[in-house]
């Protein structure tokens, strides 16, 4: 599985259990309300996220930073070859 989506529905599931907890906590009983509205929630903040295309996890920015990471690593460890040579 692609490592963005694995991120990205561990976001949601996240979400997913802090609502559902927060609707416990303040005495919710009835478990099917605090299903759908924890559902409900859980997906809110995440698909935010997702939406935004300047968040550096999800949006577009993502994609552009980790091609800039991964070329900077790359002449990193060419410095250190030429260093050790």
């Amino acid at each position: 599985m692609n490592p963005k989506l694995k991120l990205a529905i561990s976001s949601y599931v996240r979400s997913y259990v802090v609502a559902a907890v927060a609707l416990i906590s303040t005495g919710e009983n009835d478990y099917k309300k605090i299903a759908i509205t924890a559902l409900a929630v859980g997906v809110v903040g995440p698909a935010i996220r997702a939406i935004n295309p300047n968040d550096p996890a999800f949006g577009m920015v993502a994609d552009k930073a980790e091609v800039e990471i991964k070329k900077l690593v790359v002449a990193d460890k060419k410095k250190a070859t030429k260093k050790k040579a």
